[in-house]
């Protein structure tokens, strides 16, 4: 089963991620709403069914602390990520250097944390309906 959480959350990283920069394309003026991302984000939002066992102890939490706590993990797995692909591979699939001031040696963005806040909490509800609801 958590073999196709796994999956199941691979395929949905994906998807929002081609949701996410199609919608970056459009603010741009680009009519064909590109989307994009990497063969590499497929493992690396699956890599989420390991963050189960953190939703399950924050569950009696504030919305706002879990939402605290899933932006430190993202940023902990983004930066973890991004520095492994870059060591073995010579360049991370994403490099933020000089795209904002906000950035950290290119491997995450301090001002995604809005975005990283309402995903986690996403994530509480989607992890809520493939183990409650179907069974997975």
């Amino acid at each position: 089963m958590k073999l196709a959480r796994f999956a199941l959350y691979g395929l949905m990283g994906w998807g929002l991620e081609i949701l996410w920069t199609g919608m970056g394309s459009a603010i741009r003026g680009d009519v064909r709403l590109a989307g994009t991302t990497y063969l590499w984000m497929f493992p690396i939002y699956g890599l989420a069914v390991f963050l189960e066992p953190l939703h399950d102890r924050l569950r009696s939490w504030p919305w706002y602390l879990r939402g605290m706590a899933w932006v430190l993990a993202i940023w902990t797995i983004e930066y973890a990520t991004g520095g492994a692909i870059r060591f073995a591979a010579g360049v991370s699939p994403w490099d933020y250097t000089g795209s904002t001031r906000w950035q950290l040696d290119g491997l995450i963005r301090l001002d995604m944390a809005p975005v990283w806040l309402v995903t986690g909490l996403l994530f509480e509800h989607v992890h809520d309906l493939l183990v409650k609801r179907l069974g997975l």
